[in-house]
Order: C-alpha cells, then structure tokens, then sequence
C-alpha cells in the first residue's frame, strides 16, 4: 500500500468508496429513464418555473397526474445526483492520493450542476422561439441537457471503475488496437446520442414511418427530404455504421489473448445490447413511438455506451494510471 506522507490519502482499495462510487454511477441511469421518460410523454414542461415545481417542492396533483408525476420525479432525482456526486467528490479528496482522481471528482461535480442549469433553462426558455431552426430556445437546451447526461453517466463510471480492486490491483494490458477501436466507438456512440436527442426534441421520432426501410415502397433512401427526415435518416445510418465498429471491437477484445474474461464477457454484453437496441428502435416504428419503448430505447442507448465507455477505460487502465506511479 502506498500512503501520500502528508495525508491519510492513500492508493489502496477502499470498499466503501468503491461501494458508493458505484451507487452514484448506477444513479444516472435512473436520472436518465426518467428524464426519458418525461421527454416521451411529452411532460418537460409539466411546470413552467424552476427550480421549483409550482413554487413547491412537493406540488399540489403531481402524485396524480402522470405528467407533473414524470418531470418532478426528475427533478427530485436530479437533486439526489447533486447530493451523490458532491459526497463522492469529498470523499475521494479526503481519501484518494491519486491527483487525476480527485480532479476527475470535481469534474463530475461541475458537470452535475451544469446538467441542472442547463434543465433549468430548458423550462425557463420555452416560450423564446428561435425561428431559424423552427424551434424553441428551451428544446435546444433539452437537446444539449441530454448530451450532457451521457457525458455524467460516462465520469461516475470512470470513477466508479478507477474505485475497484480489478482496477487497483489487476492491471489490463491489452494491444493498441483494442484501445483505438474502443476511442471509436465510445465517440460514435456518444454522436449518435446527440444525433437521437436532437430527433426525440425535434418531433422526429416517427419522420420515417416505416422500418427497415425509409420509404412505403421497399426503399433504403427516403422519397421526401426535410430537416425532420434528415435527421431520423442520420440516425439510422449511424446505426449502421456502430453496428460495424462495435463488431470490430468486440472481436478485437475476443482475439486480444491478453484480454482478461471480464473483457471477454464485456464484449459479448456490448453487441447483445446493440443487438437489442436495434430491435426496440423496429418495436418503436411499429408500435407508433410507444412512450414505454420509447424510454426503454433511450436506457439501452445509454447502458450501450456505458458498455463500450468501460471497456475502453479498462484498456487504458495503465495509460491512466500511469502520471500518479511511484
């Protein structure tokens, strides 16, 4: 065990950190189902004021009604990450001899109230229209608020995962090609995330009624353009093009015999949810835009990218650590 001689800090695995680390990693996607969940029954503006919910925080009806219900859900459990992501800061400080970790920390601590300033203009700037992308200023904002939960829930797994023993005590020496093909498509996974958060916002969700093909006569090419089909169209073909990445890696990972069997295991879990959010992006089309399925999807897009996150930041393991070595 390495001790800083100038703290308690220490390098050493501490299962409680790692225990609640991993409780606020899970939380986000918690945070995410609901705020998916909102945007798909069409609740984020149940209340026009924040960050209050009707000037209350326990508003009149909101037990009641299914739409004050979703988004004051989200808001109190967008307070309770706040409250998560703050304790884990200082406890990681008070803690951890590792520099990169405790600025990482405070990293997610910034981020997390970011992601609430930036839900917050989202309701206030509703009203504002933007005329030159035919929407209002406040969707804009849903569209980056929802970016910015993809970035959270990816920190609180970086430090969640630099927080267990594997990571302390097993380093992961896996080739460079693993580590590059996991940098592509954690990226590609990360724009088609925007890419789907800009067509839930924009109303495009079911711009192309039909599924797999883009047109009623059996076509790959829509028949009629606009910004709504563009859109859902990109967010097809990056699906292609994911599905081709995260095969690659997964068979990297597969063939890398340095690759230990959480690695293995991992790879195989990443192309099951890529094959399942496939399937629910058809039941979606089908079912009309079901707002169940529709949330489920959202969940499997994120738990995908979390899949893919940690594998990469397994394979960079020594890279990471690398700066804080004795």
């Amino acid at each position: 065990m390495t001790t800083d001689p100038q703290s308690s800090r220490t390098l050493a695995h501490k299962p409680g950190l790692a225990a609640f680390s991993a409780l606020a990693a899970t939380w986000v996607f918690v945070l995410v189902t609901l705020g998916a969940f909102t945007t798909s029954i069409g609740a984020g503006m149940a209340f026009a004021d924040w960050p209050l919910s009707n000037g209350s925080l326990n508003p009149a009806g909101w037990l009641s009604n299914i739409a004050m219900f979703a988004e004051h859900s989200h808001r109190l459990s967008a307070g309770l990450m706040t409250i998560l992501t703050i304790a884990l800061a200082a406890w990681v400080w008070r803690t951890e001899s590792r520099a990169w970790l405790r600025n990482l920390s405070l990293f997610a601590v910034g981020l997390v109230f970011f992601q609430a300033l930036i839900g917050g203009l989202r309701v206030l700037l509703e009203p504002v229209q933007v005329a030159a992308v035919d929407t209002s200023l406040g969707r804009l904002f849903a569209m980056l608020h929802a970016c910015l939960a993809q970035g959270l829930a990816c920190t609180l797994l970086a430090i969640a995962i630099a927080c267990s023993s594997t990571w302390i005590t097993r380093p992961v020496p896996v080739g460079p090609g693993v580590r590059r093909l996991g940098r592509v498509c954690c990226v590609l996974l990360f724009v088609q995330l925007g890419i789907a958060a800009v067509m839930r916002h924009s109303f495009a969700g079911l711009a192309i009624p039909t599924f797999p093909w883009s047109n009623p006569d059996g076509g790959l090419i829509p028949e009629a353009w606009n910004f709504r089909v563009g859109i859902h169209f990109a967010h097809r073909l990056m699906a292609f093009v994911i599905t081709l990445s995260v095969v690659a890696y997964a068979v990297a990972i597969w063939r890398d015999r340095s690759a230990p069997l959480a690695m293995r295991s991992g790879a195989s879990t990443l192309v099951s949810l890529l094959a399942l959010q496939i399937i629910i992006g058809a039941a979606i089309i089908r079912t009309m835009r079901n707002p169940t399925i529709t949330t489920v999807h959202v969940l499997v897009g994120a738990l995908t990218l979390a899949t893919a996150f940690w594998l990469t930041w397994l394979a960079h393991r020594d890279t990471i650590e690398r700066p804080s070595a004795p």
